[in-house]
């Protein structure tokens, strides 16, 4: 036991209050928080350890500054069973207990995921994706676990906060296709204020080279598809970032776009009206897309994607709260029908609203909204800041893998849907689409634009 206390010692490790002793590959990132470093983005393969080093760098830092540390997962739930509750396999103890010994603490909150201590911190697992609902003081130091499958928002709220504060960031990630976290890693590299590290499971000795090959065949085995297998493979245990994502729409034809610079900065021009296109969610997510036209050419300038929204917020930010003049807002078939609560249409709660200009599309098959979407997307140039999220979803809308036909099934319902159909209404149903089409049904055609 004296042995490993005077190993971290002189390692120059963390102060940390346990016995904890880092695994050679983490060390690099250890050495850099502890001399002082505040942006760390860590792109690793499943079982490296990250939130293990998160919640040891927690441990000295609650007790050498007095502040609030959150850890995030995507959402509180994961946050819980991934960090609150789990347990170390290999001594049965909680992973929390492990590393902020109880000693240390003046209450745990189980109910709030929270530990306060006697130095006066509070540390607390949360989720990114309720991160402005957080109450009590701002937070000194944030983990983002799971990156790759965060809302990024969640970093541009609390980046002038971690600023004013000197506090320190922490991300911790594996690949999910070329997203946010991924475009972020590659624009820090060259930062001299960031440590980047990629960590591949071919470079750590977490795995033998023989676990990681049935690894990949039990991958293989489980999802029913050597393509759907070595693709995850290829993004959960070598960490690449260009991974194939087997049964996506159009992530090929997005990258001949990037590779011909169509993702670009695409300003919008005042001359130009703006057309919008829409998937309405409910309980679900709202998509709009915003596009202008000149000749055959298509420019996405802007993308919007709520939660939980009513209309009426829906309205407020995304169209009223921008300086476009619009033209045709495309929206679904099923704007026009009538809500059994209210007895009210979405169209006519829209009209309400001061919209005007709404299009309603016709009821089609999802294929026709995919090849018309990937007959426009040749056509296409993409802001590539303002339609980062919308991109996103493009790149990730996929096919349905049947295990049990071992087949492709139509498009999946999930994320990435609701932009990817909002984007497929646009191209099915706009001035200059294919011809031969449905006629679409005008729901109004008279003034086209914000009547705010």
């Amino acid at each position: 036991m004296s042995k490993r206390k005077t190993k971290l010692r002189e390692a120059d490790f963390p102060r940390v209050p346990s016995l904890w002793t880092p695994r050679e590959y983490q060390k690099p990132l250890l050495h850099y928080l502890e001399r002082g470093g505040l942006r760390a983005d860590v792109a690793a393969h499943r079982r490296w350890g990250k939130d293990e080093v998160a919640l040891h760098w927690a441990a000295t830092q609650v007790l050498e500054r007095a502040g609030v540390y959150w850890h995030l997962l995507p959402e509180a739930s994961q946050g819980r069973k991934a960090v609150w509750d789990a347990v170390n396999p290999h001594t049965g103890l909680r992973r929390i207990d492990e590393a902020f010994p109880k000693h240390t603490r003046s209450r745990t909150l189980d109910g709030g995921m929270a530990i306060h201590f006697k130095k006066g911190s509070v540390w607390q697992v949360c989720g990114s994706d309720n991160y402005n609902s957080l109450v009590g003081s701002p937070p000194v130091g944030v983990v983002f676990s799971e990156w790759a499958l965060a809302k990024p928002d969640a970093w541009e709220f609390l980046r002038p906060i971690l600023a004013e504060n000197g506090g320190w960031a922490l991300f911790l990630w594996t690949p999910r296709g070329r997203n946010h976290a991924t475009r972020a890693f590659e624009s820090r590299m060259n930062d001299p204020e960031w440590f980047c590290l990629r960590s591949p499971a071919t470079e750590t000795d977490v795995f033998t080279p023989a676990q990681l090959e049935k690894e990949k065949a039990e991958l293989v085995a489980e999802l029913g598809s050597p393509e759907e297998g070595e693709a995850r493979f290829a993004s959960e245990y070598l960490v690449d970032f260009n991974a194939a994502a087997p049964g996506t729409y159009y992530a090929g034809l997005l990258g001949e776009a990037e590779r011909a610079g169509r993702i670009a900065r695409v300003p919008y021009d005042p001359a130009l009206k703006v057309d919008t296109a829409w998937d309405l969610g409910i309980d679900d997510y709202t998509a709009i897309w915003f596009f202008q036209q000149t000749g055959r050419e298509v420019r996405a300038i802007d993308y919007f994607e709520t939660s939980g929204e009513g209309l009426a917020s829906v309205v407020r930010q995304a169209i009223a709260g921008k300086p476009y003049t619009y033209g045709t807002h495309h929206l679904p078939h099923d704007v026009m029908v009538r809500e059994l609560g209210t007895g009210r249409s979405r169209f006519e709660t829209l009209t309400s609203l001061g919209l005007f200009g709404i299009s309603a599309g016709h009821a089609t098959d999802p294929e026709e909204r995919v090849n018309a979407a990937r007959l426009m997307i040749p056509l296409t140039w993409f802001d590539a800041e303002r339609c980062g999220r919308g991109l996103e979803r493009l790149r990730a809308y996929r096919k349905r893998w049947n295990r049990s036909t071992r087949s492709y099934a139509g498009p999946l319902h999930d994320q990435a849907s609701h932009g990817a159909d909002a984007f497929g209404e646009f191209a099915l149903n706009r001035t200059g689409a294919a011809a031969g089409r449905a006629p679409v049904r005008r729901a109004h055609v008279g003034a086209l634009s914000w009547m705010g």
